[in-house]
């Protein structure tokens, strides 16, 4: 007997042994999507490209070509060469160490991130978005690509009523699919094609995707591109809200839109195969309000920065949103080649009167048309607990915690905890499946968002919010009663930086600030699909809205100056932007107030009056980018496969600070540092400006020469900035040097850390 228990447990241990081993295999043997970054251009002949493709794949599959067929996804060849294949994580190590290969990285899942705010950036209403003292009618020739959710042709804003031919130089294609003809394009839709093999090999189903073609089905892609290009519309309105004529920053300009994002999921794969198209294609803009959850860890192994490269050396400006996190070193699209832009607020709010027993009369955000018709008992949700939920747990009103007989006919306060909308609006949900009539909803961080809520609600702040509860705790019966949303203008000191716009440092090159610009991007109103919510206009906040905004004006920057490189359009932008607001106080931001800095808005809030006549530009080549890429420690060997040239690391930027940048940062000063800057005049030929310097606080800050004579157009000048330590300094701190003459102020925040020996030596 106890032999055969032996047996018994040695057949056991034998099979676990077996069935270890098996699972170790299959877990090094199952494949997934990668992407290989090649880098420089090389062969143009696509067969050829293929070719070698196939040959690196084939080594890794024992010399099969029909294996390394079978794995290989996407060709990359226009703008820049790699490809997209199924390899395990073994192969896909080996194919790193490859000659030639730059880096090898997984298909990585990736977030997408109006009637009034053109008007309040002091823009008419107009279909012309002429701004005063300019012709800007050239932008029928300025095409703008939009990485993102697709399009909806048939919205107004897309309409190419009285639009010319389409333009010469464009070589793009209007993709048919499920529910989208080619003759679904325009002159205005003018490109349109969709990519799907990143998303289905990560995605188990396919029951998420909805039209297999560029239509956009989530309403995302709609709403960004009829921001930034959208035809006029002479009433559009959210349900009522926010009545009136509505276009985008560049109305006649020229739409091309690239799909990679399904039900708000985009993977790399396919986001490269767009910037790819797009270089082939001849956009003159890419718009990607999009980004990944996390700040990246390296350029080249980031499908964004990956893309943009190659699409700014091919001279296309690519405009990025920073991110929805808000936390200080969340800004993600860091790359010095982007204009990456924040998000802030215009003076428009959508509120619902909320009225208490005690004659208090409250406005709280809202999208809700519901309306109560008359009051109600009103209790904090905490009250309400259900089950094992614990009073606390149900003062956040989650699913299933409320219980039904003390939530009836009432109206329940809430708390919320985050900044997803989602999660706002099935609170809402939860209460009324409760049987409750209303819902208050105190979030301190995202009080400025307006959600449409299934039920008469409203947001409050933490201090409103605790007054209510004051009251429900002082009264027997409390009782409210919520009106419907209504638009509500100048209620607020604007632009505000919105608190879900993520912030700098930039955690991967300190030397360049992020993020750029900042742009309207809180409540929204745009063009939407009614494949969802069956409504054709929706009032959306985030970064995705802000970038758009800044799309819109680079087009007209570049309707004007069609030869100005995505660097001089990003100087025209940060250095007439501003940090005050309309009631020329400083900029503020967060729940609290404070006064904003250049990681919550770089170089300040866009003003787009002024950006066709900077005076003066720092202009930057795609070599300078190889300059910043040998100042962080890229091997000549990485810098020539990612360029494609004999490019060398010469000793010429000391660091990343040392880049012609718009703004300067300095993270690690020890006592004293010194720069320099290159500017263009693009203004009068000429042209006397002096330095006018707000220092940042316990640093010195000297210019030479303090004076710029220039005596022609586009005649540059160089100057040096030094700074000095003169007191204790603690963290970074902010300040600005700018070119003043009487027509411009050009403007460049600065940015300086000491570091922490030279702070513990001044305490």
């Amino acid at each position: 007997m106890g032999s055969l228990t032996n047996i018994k447990q040695t057949g056991f241990e034998l099979y676990l042994l077996l069935f270890i081993f098996l699972a170790g295999i299959s877990s090094s043997c199952s494949s997934k999507l990668y992407v290989v970054y090649i880098g420089s251009k090389g062969s143009a002949d696509p067969d050829d490209i293929l070719r070698q493709n196939h040959q690196i794949l084939s080594a890794v599959h024992g010399g099969s070509v029909e294996q390394a067929k079978a794995s290989h996804v996407y060709s990359y060849r226009y703008g820049f060469r790699g490809f997209a294949a199924k390899l395990t994580d073994e192969q896909a190590s080996e194919v790193a160490e490859m000659t030639g290969v730059v880096s090898v990285f997984p298909n990585t899942k990736r977030s997408v991130h109006t009637t009034h705010s053109w008007e309040f950036m002091g823009l008419n209403a107009e279909e012309t978005m002429e701004i005063p003292g300019y012709s800007t009618k050239n932008q029928v020739n300025v095409i703008v690509g939009f990485i993102d959710t697709g399009i909806w042709p048939e919205s107004p804003s897309f309409s190419d009523v009285n639009m010319p031919p389409v333009p010469d130089g464009w070589r793009g294609q209007c993709q048919a699919g499920e529910a989208f003809n080619i003759s679904a394009c325009n002159r205005k839709l003018i490109g349109a094609k969709y990519y799907l093999s990143g998303y289905e090999a990560e995605e188990e189903s396919d029951e998420t995707i909805s039209y297999k073609c560029p239509r956009d089905s989530s309403g995302h892609g709609s709403h960004t591109a009829s921001i930034a290009a959208g035809r006029y519309v002479a009433n559009m309105n959210y349900k009522g809200l926010a009545t009136g004529g509505a276009r985008g920053g560049a109305p006649m300009a020229r739409i091309a839109v690239y799909k990679t994002c399904w039900s708000s999921a985009c993977y790399d794969v396919d986001l490269l195969a767009a910037f790819d198209d797009a270089v082939r294609d001849g956009v003159h803009i890419l718009s990607v309000s999009l980004g990944s959850d996390e700040p990246p860890m390296d350029y080249f192994s980031d499908a964004i920065s990956v893309g943009s490269f190659h699409a700014v050396s091919h001279g296309i400006t690519v405009v990025a949103s920073v991110g929805n996190k808000g936390n200080p070193g969340s800004a993600t699209n860091l790359a010095p080649w982007l204009i990456t832009v924040a998000a802030c607020s215009t003076d428009r709010d959508f509120a619902s009167d909320i009225f208490l027993g005690n004659g208090a009369h409250i406005l709280g955000e809202s999208l809700s048309l519901a309306k109560m018709n008359i009051s109600r008992r009103i209790i904090s949700a905490s009250e309400a607990y259900a089950g094992y939920f614990t009073p606390y747990q149900s003062s956040y009103c989650l699913d299933s915690s409320l219980n039904s007989t003390k939530a009836k006919n009432k109206v329940l306060v809430c708390r919320h905890a985050g900044s997803s909308t989602e999660s706002k609006l099935a609170k809402s949900v939860v209460v009324k499946e409760a049987g409750g009539v209303g819902m208050i909803l105190i979030d301190e961080e995202d009080k400025d968002v307006a959600v449409p809520f299934v039920i008469p609600a409203g947001i409050v702040g933490e201090e409103t919010g605790n007054k209510i509860l004051s009251y429900i705790n002082k009264t027997r019966n409390a009782t409210s009663m919520i009106l419907s949303a209504k638009t509500v203008l100048g209620s607020h000191i604007a632009p505000q930086v919105a608190t879900f716009s993520s912030k700098g440092p930039n955690t991967l090159t300190p030397e360049i600030l992020k993020p750029d610009i900042a742009a309207p991007g809180l409540n929204i109103l745009a063009s939407w699909s009614p494949a969802i919510s069956k409504i054709n206009f929706n009032i959306l906040s985030g970064t995705s809205m802000a970038c758009p905004h800044v799309t819109g004006i680079v087009a007209l920057i570049k309707a004007i100056h069609k030869s100005w490189s995505p660097s001089a359009i990003k100087s025209a932008l940060m250095t007439t932007a501003t940090m005050l607001d309309k009631h020329r106080k400083p900029i503020t931001a967060g729940p609290d107030g404070r006064k904003a800095n250049a990681f919550d808005l770089g170089s300040g809030f866009i003003n787009p009056r002024t950006v066709l006549d900077p005076g003066l530009i720092y202009d930057s080549t795609p070599t300078d980018y190889k300059e910043v890429l040998c100042s962080i420690g890229y091997s000549e060997r990485s810098l020539r496969m990612i360029t494609g040239d004999n490019s060398t690391c010469s000793p010429t930027f000391a660091t990343p600070s040392s880049l012609n940048y718009p703004s300067i940062t300095v993270p690690n000063l020890k006592k004293t540092f010194m720069i320099s800057r290159t500017v263009t005049n693009v203004g009068g030929p000429r042209s006397i400006y002096r330095a006018v310097v707000f220092p940042p606080a316990g640093i010195n800050v000297t210019v030479v020469p303090k004076r710029l004579v220039f005596t022609r157009y586009l005649q540059k000048m160089n100057f040096t900035v030094r700074f000095e330590v003169t007191g204790p300094v603690e963290d970074y701190v902010f300040g600005s040097l700018s070119w003043r003459n009487k027509r411009s102020w050009v403007t460049s925040p600065l940015v300086v850390r000491v570091t922490r020996s030279k702070l513990s030596l001044m305490a």
